[in-house]
């Protein structure tokens, strides 16, 4: 009888599949976002993008999209740069840091599907987490995310080479 021995994903891509698998309960219209906390090689958490529980979600109402204006420096020249932020949801990120506990955060890890906003980049940076491996980068804030981890000492990688499982799929507006 031949023996099959199934190939072992490595811990990266085994929970950042979680995270993936968890971005599947989104209903956002405009990005699924899934996270896990992960402390050590267990997993203490997951949470997704939506609307507060018990709110009709961005499916139902519609998104509810503010804008923002923000200078940057482009081709070293200052610019007025407009951004759209829907403010229904609560990103993946915040939802995690609402539904575990602080003690289980200090010196854990956060896999998420996206490279975390400003916003939660900096309720990260006060978590108590030491280290976010992201997939798909934000480009709106990743420069000024990408300098604030590296100013709190919290290790910030991306998953460049990683193909997320085909039932998380999920096409996006």
């Amino acid at each position: 009888m031949e023996s099959r021995q199934a190939i072992r994903k490595d811990w990266d891509t085994y929970f950042m599949d979680i995270a993936y698998m968890v971005s599947t309960r989104s209903l956002c219209s405009r990005r699924h976002v899934g996270a896990v906390l992960v402390q050590g090689k267990k997993l203490l958490g997951t949470a997704y993008n939506g609307a507060p529980m018990g709110v009709p979600d961005c499916s139902e109402a519609g998104c509810m999209i503010a804008e923002q204006f923000e200078v940057e420096i482009v081709d070293g020249q200052e610019m007025m740069v407009k951004k759209e932020r829907c403010i229904r949801t609560i990103h993946a990120e915040q939802n995690l840091l609402l539904f575990t506990d602080r003690a289980d955060r200090e010196g854990s890890s956060v896999y998420v599907t996206d490279q975390p906003c400003w916003t939660c980049a900096n309720m990260l940076a006060n978590s108590g987490v030491r280290e976010i491996v992201y997939h798909r980068a934000y480009r709106k804030d990743s420069d000024k995310v990408t300098r604030l981890m590296e100013q709190k000492g919290v290790v910030f990688r991306a998953l460049a080479a990683y193909d997320p499982p085909e039932q998380a799929i999920v096409a996006e507006g």
